[in-house]
């Protein structure tokens, strides 16, 4: 317990460090005044189909999870529990907010396993990345990468297209796997946890990959749900930069998404916007028609996207957790539950 709760520490202080290096990156350079000027010259107007660009990919990766989910959640439930783990997310570190996803999911009825979820969410996190790294090829269409750009792609692809083979191969003859996994799971730690009946529920999760028209559905939602993030991006690109460009947004897009899974403080504070400042930097993205400085233009708009996404998952995230009936404090007692059974299995596999 104390050797985790001392990773855990590493992990947060790492995080720390990484943000606020990222922080003095992005305000070491900035004229503040000129900050403030493009702030105040941006058209704030074009925030609000920007938002509800948003709101349309959170749907779309409701509809995506709930195909997941062999539809065993409705839409509706979909979409609130997925607004409540961005929520977490952005609250709080170690990706809490993907178990209690698990744990409200698991609170319908009949249930869902926890880890027919986590499958489901193993299979978001594989898509989404392909979808990234597709949106990053795009991009260099129009102009090379950044030579961070470069050497994520390069770490992430391999290791995605390998744990998409690893995940059919075992949901294409799941009883094979299961006969593998009763083989070779410790019969004390089975009869504990009952892991071989754990690991039949994370095999059916991974269903859709197995049959044609679910696996193209979720393929399609998304397409849609990232194609609604790019289009968000690029309104507000207008409203600081008087035009919207496509490579940018694409590239800015990708980036935003890599600094997501780099260690921060929560909310990715500092490492998002340097990653958009980054990108903006690379095409010469600069204000059309402003009297700020074109660093500080890019900048101004790194913040406001970031804040933007920020203020529409906690209101949706909010209204989630309402319309769930669960307090913070009921989710954190059922989070700790999953994350402390985690532990356990852990602890139980290394001794």
């Amino acid at each position: 317990m104390n050797g985790g709760l001392a990773k855990h520490w590493r992990v947060l202080l790492i995080g720390a460090i990484v943000s606020l290096a990222a922080i003095y990156f992005v305000v070491k350079q900035i004229n503040i005044n000129q900050l403030a000027r493009a702030l105040s010259e941006a058209n704030y107007l074009y925030a609000l189909p920007a938002a509800g660009l948003i709101v349309l990919g959170l749907a779309a990766r409701s509809v995506r999870w709930r195909i997941l989910l062999d539809r065993k959640l409705s839409l509706w439930r979909s979409f609130n529990i997925i607004n409540v783990t961005y929520l977490v997310n952005g609250l709080l570190p170690f990706r809490v907010g993907e178990l209690a996803r698990a744990y409200l999911a698991n609170r319908n009825e009949p249930p869902i396993p926890i880890f027919t979820s986590f499958s489901t969410i193993i299979v978001e996190r594989l898509l989404d990345t392909l979808a990234v790294l597709i949106i990053m090829a795009l991009a260099v269409t129009a102009a090379p990468l950044p030579a961070e750009l470069r050497a994520a792609a390069a770490l992430f692809t391999p290791l995605v297209l390998i744990g998409f083979a690893v995940l059919i191969v075992l949901a294409i003859n799941p009883a094979r796997s299961m006969r593998i996994i009763e083989r070779f799971a410790p019969k004390t730690l089975n009869t504990r946890w009952n892991i071989v009946s754990w690991f039949g529920h994370f095999l059916d999760g991974l269903k859709p990959l197995t049959q044609i028209r679910p696996l193209i559905a979720v393929i399609l939602w998304t397409a849609i749900s990232w194609s609604f993030s790019l289009a968000s991006g690029y309104v507000l690109m207008i409203a600081f930069f008087g035009a919207g460009n496509w490579a940018a947004t694409c590239l800015f897009t990708a980036a935003a998404s890599f600094a997501v899974a780099v260690p921060a403080v929560p909310g990715n504070v500092g490492t998002y916007e340097a990653a958009i400042i980054v990108s903006l930097q690379a095409l010469n993205i600069g204000g059309i028609n402003s009297t700020a400085g074109v660093y500080e233009n890019a900048v101004a708009f790194a913040i406001v996207v970031h804040g933007l996404n920020l203020a529409v998952v906690a209101v949706l995230g909010v209204f989630g957790f309402i319309q769930e009936g669960v307090t913070l404090e009921q989710l954190s007692q059922g989070t700790r539950s999953l994350q402390e059974r985690q532990d356990n299995i852990a602890g139980e596999q290394v001794s």
